[in-house]
């Protein structure tokens, strides 16, 4: 669990490897689907989760050269964590708002 959490550390990780579970990106595409994202930060993340073995990056030859970001099968298996995890914050975040208008809500299944 280390491990994976390591890998999916710092903030914006998880939503950059959401929008790759969705296909491979070019870095300007990443920048469009994620605008409030600095450039640092996405450049960072990039790096951290390609040095996690999650993304790979692939440069393809010529003028500009054109470079697309895709998730490695490792990448690929976060899927459904990520999707836990949305799922735990969901009922979380229902018991909350059940919680502070007194009344107490059923788990989201």
């Amino acid at each position: 669990m280390e491990i994976t959490l390591a890998a999916l550390h710092g903030r914006w990780t998880t939503l950059v490897v959401r929008e790759l579970l969705r296909g491979d990106r070019s870095y300007s595409e990443l920048r469009v689907a994620l605008p409030t994202l600095s450039d640092k930060v996405l450049s960072d993340r990039l790096a951290q989760l390609g040095e996690a073995g999650v993304v790979k990056r692939d440069r393809r030859p010529g003028w500009p050269p054109r470079v697309r970001y895709t998730l490695t099968p490792s990448g690929y298996r976060l899927g459904p964590v990520l999707q836990a995890l949305w799922d735990w914050g969901a009922q979380a975040s229902a018991r909350d708002i059940g919680a502070e208008s007194g009344r107490e809500t059923s788990p989201v299944h």
